[in-house]
């Protein structure tokens, strides 16, 4: 890129962040008051925790769309995949590093475990449940224990749109009542809690297919024929 080019890049850009920064500043006054009104109504969500109030019943359905957008992101990935590639078995990694998979990945499932239970009355939730299950996932392939994706099974895909289909299933039954994911305030707990474990699942699988599918290498005939020639 020649100089002209690069400057009309800078300018650009510093133009972009200026009026970004000027629509910030300018904002007006919020008509609502955001939190008061989260704190009115909690009572009625299901949880005690505002954070997960709000991602699960005020405005569930911004988060029904994050996971399908999430979803959409691996399926897009494994679509565009090099069909040649191939999932390498798991190769023997460092000693360390394997006892430490051996270690942490018990109690990283553990503490998923807890954030999932505790997101409905202190910070937490599923989508924090889910990232720890990806990365003990991450952990078990570096380690040489866990291979990457080449191709989901059929129980792997039934994970991964798992949490999709209960979130959505809850929406479509509560649509009867004529607004959407409008929990009756009797079952708000439970039904927050099925959707969440759901989701726990789902998230962690798409989390870690996103690096699992990226560990692919690509077939290698030439190192295939060195072999059967040095044997």
């Amino acid at each position: 890129m020649n100089a002209p080019a690069r400057l009309a890049v800078v300018g650009f850009a510093l133009a972009l962040a200026g009026a970004l920064a000027t629509a910030v500043l300018d904002l007006p006054a919020a008509a609502v008051d955001l939190p008061a009104a989260v704190a009115e109504n909690l009572s009625t969500s299901g949880v005690e925790h505002p954070v997960t109030a709000v991602l699960l019943n005020f405005r569930g359905y911004d988060t029904l769309l994050e996971i399908a957008v999430l979803l959409l992101a691996l399926l897009g990935m494994l679509a565009v995949a090099k069909p040649e590639a191939v999932a390498p078995e798991p190769s023997a990694a460092d000693p360390m590093l394997r006892f430490l998979a051996s270690v942490a990945v018990p109690l990283m499932i553990l503490a998923a475990g807890y954030l999932l239970w505790a997101g409905a009355h202190r910070p937490g939730g599923a989508f924090q449940a889910g990232a720890v299950l990806a990365a003990a996932a991450v952990l078990l392939h570096l380690a040489g224990r866990l291979p990457a994706w080449a191709s989901p099974s059929r129980m792997l895909r039934l994970g991964l749109v798992g949490g999709f289909l209960i979130f959505l299933a809850v929406a479509a039954a509560l649509l009867a009542q004529g607004a959407l994911l409008r929990y009756p305030p009797a079952h708000a707990g439970a039904l927050i809690l099925l959707i969440e474990a759901g989701l726990t699942l789902s998230l962690g699988l798409i989390l870690a297919g996103l690096f699992l599918v990226l560990a692919r290498r690509p077939a290698s005939p030439r190192a295939g024929v060195g072999e059967e020639g040095k044997s």
